[in-house]
């Protein structure tokens, strides 16, 4: 495993404990300094995870994607360095959502959160949502899944989760995490293509990248 050289901003977003509440007014704060911050703290999650979407459509890249906790938008560069070009951003917090507009990656900007709520997103709009960080303590829960599957296209469409592979073990919420989707694989609602463990995701540690398949 690479070092591991924790950086105080990103830790303080996500420390044991904190409230889905709490973490949003830390993102009021850190939105200016975000992206340089986890430069930083070498954040790879977006990169790895723009490369597994491509790899999963085969090189096409005239797919409409939502980019879920989108946050300043750099799984956006990361998708749009590549080459994709139709895609919106869902983030909660509008000081983020503020940075990511600056960067012109996004078709709609959608400000909510994620979880059981319907969102205001037509079922099947999209052929791929992809979170990338979105599932950190005080962050997105497990409660959320259904929500991603249905606002992706039952023909070919994928839900891509990327996240620390430490956070299914470190974070209560996220112990029940694989068993929901396994549950939901049973329930006919998708069915999982792979789990990709991968190193340097940030800090120096590993990342995990789930992908499923919507039925």
């Amino acid at each position: 495993m690479s070092h591991i050289n924790y950086h105080g901003n990103v830790r303080d977003a996500q420390r044991p404990g904190i409230s889905l509440t709490e973490s949003q007014t830390f993102y009021k704060t850190w939105a200016a300094d975000y992206d340089k911050d986890t430069v930083e703290a070498n954040y790879n999650g977006p990169r790895a995870t723009a490369d597994r979407v491509l790899k999963l459509f085969e090189g096409k890249t005239d797919v409409r994607i939502l980019d879920v906790a989108a946050g300043s938008g750099l799984s956006g560069e990361a998708l749009h360095r590549i080459g994709f070009r139709s895609m919106d951003a869902l983030e909660p917090s509008e000081d983020m959502l503020a940075v990511a507009k600056e960067k012109n990656l996004y078709g709609r900007l959608i400000q909510d959160f994620l979880g059981t709520n319907r969102l205001d997103i037509e079922e099947g709009e999209y052929d791929a949502t992809v979170m990338v960080g979105g599932m950190a303590e005080g962050h997105v829960g497990c409660d959320c899944l259904e929500e991603l599957i249905r606002v992706v296209n039952q023909v070919g469409g994928f839900v891509v989760i990327c996240m620390r592979e430490v956070n299914l073990r470190k974070v209560p919420e996220y112990h029940k995490l694989e068993p929901r989707m396994a549950a939901l694989q049973s329930e006919g609602c998708w069915e999982q293509v792979s789990r990709d463990v991968f190193p340097n995701y940030c800090e120096g540690e590993d990342g995990v990248i789930f992908v499923y398949r919507v039925c």
